[in-house]
């Protein structure tokens, strides 16, 4: 009896879980599609799909550019982010470095800093070094905030190694960079996967480093140029939902075809 009500009670949690994430998808979806002048979308597929609202959002918003600065903030972002949290990771979660206490407490208490705290000092910051309305103001200072909770998610599966297969790998004559590279990388796949998914959706909704630090608003990045959009259009709901639709699809796109590996590293994170 106890373990069929935990399954009915599971099973109503995990339906409770998707409809919470597939209906406002689906409403998003219905609305993008209604004619301009609906005012109030309902969850009921249109008679006659507008589909014409996402080609005039793309040009009205100018989503074409955006979308390109978007990407190579997030192209540029990703492979510094998980190669500097891999190797920092490694060093602290499996080496002896000084300090490694005091040193890891330091950047933990990155993941309280939030970035209205910095952004005004960060500005003045670019603007001296004359990064100000270049795609390097913005990621650099991403590559930094997201170092934190890289080093800790990748210090945490490297101390989860066994240390029998470090010390075998360093008598057989690896070095630490070859221990790294052979023997505990092919393992912590899923765990890179994870960070790097969650990498570059942080760094592709970026919103208020780009609305800052970015003057051009054609070099802003997709999330930015929406709220600008918001802005100008935000009685025509059925245009902003289909431009909504366009910010959000690569993310979308990308978690379908990596999602087997995220959740892998995600259960992988749960269970150390």
């Amino acid at each position: 009896m106890r373990s069929t009500a935990s399954r009915l009670l599971s099973a109503v949690f995990l339906l409770v879980a998707v409809l919470s994430v597939v209906v406002p998808f689906l409403a998003l979806v219905s609305a993008a599609l209604q004619p301009a002048d609906t005012l109030a979308p309902r969850l009921t597929w249109p008679t006659d799909p507008q589909w014409g609202n996402f080609v005039t959002a793309w040009s009205m918003a100018g989503f074409g550019s955006l979308l390109a600065s978007s990407a190579v903030i997030a192209v540029v972002v990703v492979p510094v982010a998980v190669i500097c949290a891999t190797l920092a990771g490694y060093a602290m979660g499996s080496m002896r470095v000084p300090a490694k206490g005091a040193l890891f407490a330091f950047f933990i208490a990155g993941l309280t800093l939030p970035y209205e705290a910095i952004v005004v000092p960060l500005y003045f910051s670019m603007r001296s070094t004359g990064l100000i309305d270049t795609y390097w103001a913005v990621i650099l200072p991403l590559i930094g905030a997201f170092m934190p909770f890289g080093i800790f998610w990748m210090r945490t599966h490297f101390e989860s190694v066994p240390a029998e297969i470090i010390e075998a790998a360093q008598l057989d004559g690896a070095g630490r960079f070859r221990t790294l590279v052979q023997i505990l990388l092919p393992g912590a796949r899923p765990a890179i996967t994870t960070y790097a998914l969650l990498t570059f959706m942080w760094a592709w909704n970026q919103f208020l480093l780009a609305l800052i630090l970015i003057r051009d608003p054609s070099r802003r990045t997709a999330p930015s140029g929406l709220g600008t959009f918001v802005q100008q259009y935000g009685e025509n709901i059925p245009l902003l939902a289909a431009g909504t639709i366009i910010v959000i699809a690569p993310i979308v796109i990308l978690y379908f075809v990596f999602q087997r590996k995220f959740v892998a590293g995600l259960v992988q994170g749960a269970l150390k």
